[in-house]
This record gives structure tokens, sequence and C-alpha cells, in this order.
């Protein structure tokens, strides 16, 4: 069980976490034919803007109402009536989802309110889905964001029923934040292998997967539709992938009566086999594919092979809560050791859970001084952890967002028997790249004393 630490300053000079307005926008991008828009000044959009392209090396359509010193004082309404019929003039999106900023959170104003009156009086809005998700900069991280707006699409586009009708082989996956592209691919292949159909919300996995389309389009191009999210209702089952995708599946359960399962973690062996026995009692299979079982004993095999360059590798981690524990837990599993954990948000309770004994909620020189203080081996962050490798002399493995120092983040997984494969080949083939000097010590033996005390060279003229 870990303990929480907050430390107060008044500022953050190495920053660790996006924002959440950010982690919304990444949210709507999963939709098919959608735009997401932010309720702000243009430079909260073009901040995002950078971090999402230099991320994914693709065109993203993130819009903004473009708030200006007048609207900011009156109010924006009209800003983004105006924002959603340019939108529709010029790109003609299915899915509008509309995210608010710190400008717009402090003047306090009423956007729920302000768009159902927009959209009952615009009925030539009403074949473009509007979705509305509070986001204010300042409280909680990217995936607090993300969170917040698959609540909001589920809440506004999932239909609440008083009588099932059920689907038998379709379930629900809730992505979290944490999950990548190749993730979410990988899990929908593991799904899919046993005969069920995943209806995956949001799916960045079909319009951030890094593809070259035959035409343009101002809207995303992939994703889920907007057809099939109220489908949602008909489920079997709901799979919640992070912690952070717990109130989304029980808001389908309230609307719907899906039952649900988080999976806190899909990275490593114990938390596989347990989203492997769960498929199987959908399914009605008393033993999984011949396929998925060869997966699980190459991971046993990798394990074997790894955990030479894991076992006792002391681990500085810097990550937001749901990626945090994913990993964590994984090399733990695995004898590693987290001697530095470093945290974006402290909207989770999964802190309860981690494999340390503090989790701090700071930036990266927190994690710095953790990474020194504990005598780091590894660190584990994003990009801008690299000037802490240089600094610390100490190898970076790239996790979380942003990653724009590397080309195919979108394709990296992590997750299931052959993400997990992956994901301890990459650490252990880190770790065995490091030059090491043996000494009696590393094998349990006393430190030998000195026999002689060094007489230093004296010149003599």
């Amino acid at each position: 069980m870990a303990k929480l630490t907050h430390p107060k300053r008044a500022l953050s000079t190495m920053p660790l976490k996006s924002s959440a307005p950010l982690g919304a926008a990444l949210a709507y991008l999963g939709i098919d034919r959608a735009i997401p828009l932010f309720h702000g000044s243009q430079g909260c959009t073009a901040f995002a803007m950078v971090h999402l392209v230099r991320h994914f090396k693709e065109a993203v359509p993130l819009q903004t109402t473009a708030m200006n010193e007048v609207s900011t004082i009156l109010g924006g309404a009209d800003q983004i009536e105006e924002a959603i019929e340019n939108l529709r003039k010029k790109s003609a999106p299915e899915f509008i989802g509309i995210a608010s900023t710190a400008l717009t959170e402090t003047r306090g104003e009423d956007v729920p309110g302000d768009l159902r009156l927009i959209l009952q009086r615009r009925e030539d809005f009403a074949d473009t889905k509007v979705v509305y998700a509070s986001t204010p900069d300042f409280d909680g991280a990217l995936q607090d964001g993300w969170a917040k707006a698959v609540e909001a699409i589920v809440s506004d586009l999932v239909p609440r029923v008083t009588e099932r009708d059920v689907d038998l082989r379709q379930v629900t996956l809730l992505a979290g934040a944490h999950l990548t592209p190749g993730d979410i691919d990988e899990l929908t292949r593991l799904i899919r292998s046993f005969g069920l159909e995943p209806l995956v919300l949001p799916d960045i996995s079909g319009s951030l997967d890094g593809h070259v389309s035959d035409d343009w389009s101002g809207a995303t191009q992939g994703g889920t539709p907007v057809a099939r999210i109220p489908e949602a209702a008909r489920s079997a089952f709901t799979l919640a992938i992070g912690e952070s995708m717990r109130k989304a599946a029980q808001i389908i359960e309230d609307r719907a009566m899906v039952p649900y399962r988080v999976f806190q973690s899909v990275t490593g062996l114990k938390p596989v086999d347990a989203l492997v026995r769960t498929l199987m009692a959908l399914s009605g299979v008393a033993d999984p594919p011949p396929s998925v079982k060869r997966d699980r004993a190459r991971l046993v095999d990798a394990a074997l092979d790894a955990h030479f360059h894991t076992g006792g590798v002391r681990v500085a981690l810097g990550a937001d809560p749901d990626l945090l524990f994913s990993l964590s837990t994984a090399l733990t599993s695995m004898g590693a050791e987290i001697v530095a954990a470093v945290t974006t948000s402290q909207h989770s309770p999964l802190f309860d859970r981690m494999p340390c004994d503090e989790v701090v909620l700071g930036d990266l020189g927190d994690l710095r001084r953790g990474a020194e203080a504990g005598a780091a081996q590894i660190l584990l962050t994003h990009s801008h952890g690299r000037h802490l490798s240089e600094a610390l002399h100490l190898p970076l493995m790239r996790v979380g967002f942003p990653i724009f120092d590397r080309i195919g983040a979108q394709d990296v997984c992590r997750v299931g028997y052959r993400g997990s494969r992956a994901f301890l080949y990459e650490f252990a083939n880190i770790m065995q790249a490091q030059h090491h000097r043996a000494t009696p010590e590393d094998f349990g033996a006393a430190p030998i004393p000195e026999e002689f005390d060094h007489v230093p060279h004296i010149a003599r003229h």
C-alpha cells in the first residue's frame, strides 16, 4: 500500500502531466467522423494540437471556439453555436465533442445549459451529435479528461432501457487513456478469438493508427461509428480497461442493465489470465483457443528468459495512475523494485494498491529526486524524461504520452499475452545493454576490507 504525497511548491518547472482537455480531445478522436472542439482561446487549442501531432505524426482535426476578451467576459454561448455551424458547413461531422478549458471554467459558464438551448433552437443541428465534457485544465490530468469524455458520450448516446434485448455475442470494451492503438488492436483480437464481437469505445485504433486514407476529410476517419454507440445497451457485458473507466461502465449499467467488470491492468501473466477467464465465461467455452494458449506459454517462457535482467532492478516510473499501476505491478511481479513513483492525478483509488511505499503527485523534478534517492537503474516515463536520462546517465524506456522523439508510438503494444511478452523483452534488453561490473556484493558477499591504505604517488623533482 502506497502513501500519496503532494509536495507544496509554487510552480512546476518540469511538467509530467498533460491537461484534461487534451485527454478529452483524444477520446473524442476515437469516434468516427468526429471533431473535438475546445471551448477556450486559440492558445489552449494550439498547445494541445502540437502535442497530438508530434505524438501521432498525423493531421489532427482539433478545433476551437476562439474565445476573445469580450466573449470571455460576456459569455461564450454564441461562440459555441457559431463554431458548430461552421464545422457542419466545412466538414459535415457526425459527432462534435466539446471540452471546456480553464478559461471558461474559471468564469463559471453554464455550458450544458447553453448547449441545451442551442440544440433545442437549432433544429438543423439535429443530424450531428454534440456532447459536452467539463474538463478544466487545473483539475486532474489527461486520464481524467479522457474518462469524463467517455462518461459524457455514454450518458448522452446510450439509451435508457427498461427491458434487456441482449446480443450474447457482443461485449463493450471501454478503452482507458493508457491504451495505444496497438493495445486496442491486441485486445480486440483477443476478444474475437473467443467468438465474441467487441464494441470498442472510444476506438483510436481505427482513427489514429497511422494509415494513409484514400481521401481527405476535416473529421476523423475511423473509430467507433456514432450509430453503433447506442448498441452498447445490447451488449452482454462491459469490459472496462483501467480504473478510470469504472464510472463510465457504471453509467452503462445504470442506463441499460449491462453488467461490467473493471480490469485495472491487462499487462502481465495474472492480469491477462483474469481477462481470459472472463472471456471464457462469456463465450461459454471450457478451454481457451489454441492460439491463446500458445501465446500464454510464450509469455511464460519470456518471463523465464527476462527475469535474469528484471530481478532486483530499481525502477523510477512517472505516468498517469492507470499506466503507473499497470506497468509497476507487471515489473514487481518480475522481481523489480519501484524506488520512485510519480503520478499526475489524485483522482484514482489505485494508490492503495501500488507496489511501492510512496507515490508522489508531482512532476519530473520529483521523479529525478526520487530516482537519485533510490539509486534507480532505469527511468520509465514519456519523451520529456530524456533530459533526466542524460543528467542521471540512466536508460529511458518511453511510456505514456507524449512520445515525440521516436516514431511508431501508436504501434507499441504492452497488453495481453503478446504485448506483455514484448514489454518484458523491451525492458530486459534495455537493462542487458547497460554495462555492469559485477562485485562480490552482488552475490551476497560481505564487502572485503582494504588491506592497504592507498598512498598517492609523490612526484620526485
